[in-house]
């Protein structure tokens, strides 16, 4: 049976019950929760009316029984691997085998094709072989016959389930106090929406050790080992965001579009008919604020910000690649609402076109997973990305309903220049009506935000070693000792300006 496309995939628990009874052979199911995955098997055996067996390295093939927790002693020369796929064929009656921690063996010919002859045998019967792992790896003779499943991080109704359990089990003690209001218990769980049950279970129990509480003010501490927890994945990074709207200078028209589509998250939006924001591209000129705006944003929506490590995607482990970005949806979803910022998209799919020469297929894989799910997802999941070199950029991207809008970010004019000088002058404690603003603007015409910010740094470094301050004239001195990019890079900049010419929109 082929393996699934993104698409078709479902996006919760029963979608692995729906494979048992349509009695898919081999299942490949993803996710480093063991206990609570078993406990999904047991309902669905339970249900099917069917036995499970575990395999594992260290014990072999044994009878799993619930609620027996204690080590058994497997069948006699099932631990070996190969050897394993010839004894599940020797069972009758209708089970559920679950290999835990198969897929290190998977690289074995041998192996490879033990499971395609135990795919062809059980498609005659009842039985369903799981493996169970919490990595991707699967060998290309196997794509056919093997089926991926991504089991789901926790719902909040499991977390609720959880939380009231320690609250219970910590009932009538002294020395802890676990709030069971509505309202404590919703701002919790908002908290821990994205973790794993121990992870979550942990974190409860990491708060109760210092600070003795689970309240409604443990929950910027649940939030901070949330990011911990999130940036261990090495893909997803929790970004922190100070910048604001009020630290972007120009962009008028950008913002009043970011303005209307700040209260689309709530359901009065769905009530009301308007869907789900899918998200923005930014494209333009390097340093004119795609990535300021990228997380301005968050604080403008009140959003949490995740960044998307598209170097840390692609994994040189075969299949690392592909479930690299299959988990990363999969925490930004169960964290929604939130915004996921791609940095530089263009230059993590730059390959794309000779992908399937270069790295057997991986990036088109990728990127084919990717632009799927921002066509088809439904979380609220805001998705920005930025770009500089957007002509690398593949045109599936481009088209629209993967995104809102596409915003060509230029160069910012006169009244853009003043604004940012103002901007930067501001923050760093100077009183702007003793600068000629309109000078500085004139004198920096074809110079990026970036360059502007420098230019005011310089002249800081300037006015300190002389023992004086800035002024309009060691601003100006400044600006002309830097050649800018619209200089350096003008046969680049105007290809890019005749690209968005009638294909996006303009940000000012």
């Amino acid at each position: 049976m082929p393996l699934l496309e993104p698409s078709q995939r479902l996006t919760n628990k029963m979608e692995l019950e729906v494979l048992v009874r349509a009695r898919y052979p081999i299942i490949y199911l993803v996710s480093w929760e063991e206990e609570r995955v078993m406990r999904e098997i047991e309902r669905i055996a339970s249900k099917r009316e069917k036995k499970i067996y575990v395999w594992t390295i260290s014990q072999g093939l044994v009878r799993h029984r619930s609620g027996v927790g204690s080590a058994i002693e497997g069948k006699k020369g099932t631990k070996d691997p190969i050897l394993l796929l010839k004894e599940i064929q020797s069972f009758e009656d209708p089970a559920l085998f679950v290999l835990k921690d198969y897929h290190p063996y998977m690289k074995d010919s041998t192996v490879i094709r033990g499971l395609r002859d135990l795919a062809v045998f059980l498609r005659q019967t009842s039985t369903s072989v799981i493996l169970l792992s919490p990595t991707l790896n699967l060998p290309p003779d196997l794509e056919k016959d093997i089926t991926i499943v991504d089991f789901p991080l926790p719902d909040r109704v499991e977390l609720e389930q959880l939380y009231l359990s320690i609250a219970n089990d910590l009932k009538g003690h002294s020395n802890f106090q676990v709030d069971t209001a509505p309202e404590a218990i919703n701002d919790l769980l908002e908290a821990a929406i994205g973790l794993t049950l121990n992870e979550a279970e942990n974190v409860f129990a990491k708060a109760l050790v210092m600070t003795g509480r689970l309240t409604r003010e443990e929950v910027p501490f649940i939030y901070s080992e949330k990011r911990q927890i999130i940036r261990k994945t090495g893909i997803l990074e929790y970004i922190d965001a100070k910048e604001n709207m009020s630290a972007v200078g120009g962009l008028v028209s950008l913002k009043r579009w970011l303005s209307k589509r700040r209260l689309a998250f709530a359901p009065q939006a769905r009530s009301f008919g308007l869907p789900v924001p899918k998200g923005v591209l930014f494209v333009g000129v390097q340093g004119c604020g795609k990535s300021l705006c990228a997380k301005s944003v968050s604080n403008f929506w009140s959003l949490p910000l995740l960044r998307l490590d598209m170097g840390k995607l692609f994994s040189s482990f075969v299949g690392s690649s592909e479930q690299n970005v299959r988990r990363a949806i999969s925490i930004a979803e169960s964290v929604s609402p939130v915004i996921m910022w791609i940095d530089e998209i263009d230059k993590g799919f730059a390959g794309i076109h000779s992908s399937s020469f270069s790295d057997s297929g991986t990036t088109a894989r990728v990127f084919g997973t990717l632009v799927t799910w921002m066509q088809e997802k439904e979380a609220s999941v805001f998705v920005i990305a930025t770009a500089n070199n957007v002509e690398s950029l593949p045109p599936e991207i481009l088209r629209k309903g993967r995104f809102d809008e596409i915003f060509f970010v230029d160069l910012p004019n006169a009244e853009e220049r003043s604004e940012i000088f103002s901007i930067h002058l501001k923050s760093r404690n100077r009183d702007i009506a003793h600068f000629d603003l309109p000078k500085l603007s004139a004198a920096s015409e074809g110079y990026s935000g970036a360059e502007i910010e420098q230019a005011v740094i310089s002249a800081l470094y300037d006015a300190y070693e002389n023992k004086t301050d800035i002024a309009t004239e060691s601003i100006v001195e400044a600006i002309r000792d830097t050649f800018p990019l619209s200089k350096t890079m003008k046969e680049d900049i105007d290809q890019r300006r005749k690209w968005a010419d009638g294909r996006a929109r303009s940000a000012s």
